[in-house]
């Protein structure tokens, strides 16, 4: 029996031996923007869970575009040298490729990290100015953003794009976009966050312009071999807000743009967006997407077993799947998803024998 989440897929001139992706999961623990041995340990760990792309957390292109205090950037030379440094260390004792996502807070950033509180930095916390497409707060007690000018505009689509040429000096094999999660470029996309009355507001091409020029910037920075996606919202989850049509409509401008592919994501554009618990709840938004547009779809979202995973893959729903948290409650995931479907995964000689075929106690462990 073949496995369908076992078999390659080819992005630009990358393979990857399988349709597994470990998402960029933020760690918070940076040390002013500098990846550190944290990101070591973690990555390390991830790059031999059998996944065939490891995706580094949000990477922000600015100092003041980061989350918190402790999120990771890609703005300067050390943070460079610092993530080249993790690039060599997990490729030489790993099996994945390594991809980055590039991100921009926007309107939440200045924020505590999760375990500090989650909310806007208070005045004795060293907090910074923060910007988005329009004065308005990500919720209450949050800081007002500046609404971006036209200069501000150009110094973020160049950040963006030198981000990439630092990530492929550092080693990168794929790079990622975010235009999710509430952050810059999706809070210009949403109508709940972007209330401008210039070219880059009002219609739903208005609110994509900006996103989309960074796009281009970037994939101009980007040769045209090496993947270049974005993590896109399928839907914002409040009245008013992106629907899956507006993800349909984004990612065919996007692949007009030169994109390889994307991540159907969603939710998290206010405080009061909520989204189902469900299984595989962006699946069917990710398979619309893959059916109207024709570029390859990867999705995220509470998948959590092989043979769910097995099922979005071989129905035809995306080409992909992402997970997180599962990676951290089980990081071989990939090891044991391969067991369960009868098929195939790179692991370290050190630990081959701990393979099936060599080990009777994996069977046991079911």
């Amino acid at each position: 029996m073949s496995s369908a989440l076992f078999s390659p897929i080819k992005l630009a001139d990358l393979t990857l031996p399988n349709r597994i992706v470990v998402a960029p999961m933020c760690q918070y623990s940076a040390n002013d923007g500098v990846a550190n041995e944290w990101h070591m340990t973690h990555l390390g760990m991830l790059a031999n869970s059998g996944a065939g792309l490891l995706v580094v957390e949000a990477t922000h292109v600015e100092r003041h575009g980061r989350i918190t205090h402790g999120c990771m950037g890609i703005y300067s030379d050390a943070c460079e040298d610092a993530l080249k440094r993790i690039v060599l260390h997990c490729k030489r004792i790993g099996n994945a490729k390594l991809g980055i996502q590039l991100a921009h807070a926007g309107r939440k950033a200045s924020a505590q990290r999760p375990w500090e509180g989650a909310k806007a930095l208070g005045p004795d916390e060293d907090p910074w100015p923060t910007i988005g497409p329009s004065a308005i707060p990500f919720g209450p007690g949050w800081h007002t953003p500046r609404a971006m000018d036209e200069d501000d505009m150009a110094r973020v689509r160049r950040a963006f794009a030198d981000a990439a040429r630092r990530a492929l000096r550092a080693g990168f094999d794929a790079i990622e976009l975010h235009l999710a999660h509430g952050y810059l470029l999706h809070s210009f996309v949403s109508p709940l966050s972007n209330k401008r009355n210039d070219e880059y507001g009002g219609s739903l091409a208005g609110r994509m312009r900006f996103p989309l020029e960074v796009a281009r910037e970037t994939r101009a920075a980007v040769p045209r071999g090496i993947p270049l996606g974005a993590r896109i919202t399928g839907t914002d989850w409040v009245d008013g807000g992106l629907t899956g049509q507006d993800a349909v409509e984004l990612t065919k401008a996007l692949k007009e743009a030169g994109l390889d592919y994307v991540d159907i994501s969603s939710g998290n554009i206010t405080p009061e967006s909520r989204w189902p618990n469900d299984p595989g709840f962006n699946v069917p938004v990710a398979e619309r997407v893959r059916k109207e547009t024709g570029l390859p779809v990867r999705t995220v979202g509470m998948i959590v077993t092989p043979k769910q995973a097995e099922a979005i893959i071989a129905e035809g729903k995306a080409d992909m799947v992402a997970m997180a948290r599962a990676f951290l409650d089980d990081p071989h995931w990939g090891w044991h998803a391969a067991q369960m479907l009868g098929a195939d995964v790179a692991r370290p000689k050190q630990y081959a024998r701990s393979a099936p075929v060599l080990w009777a106690g994996a069977a046991l462990r079911g």
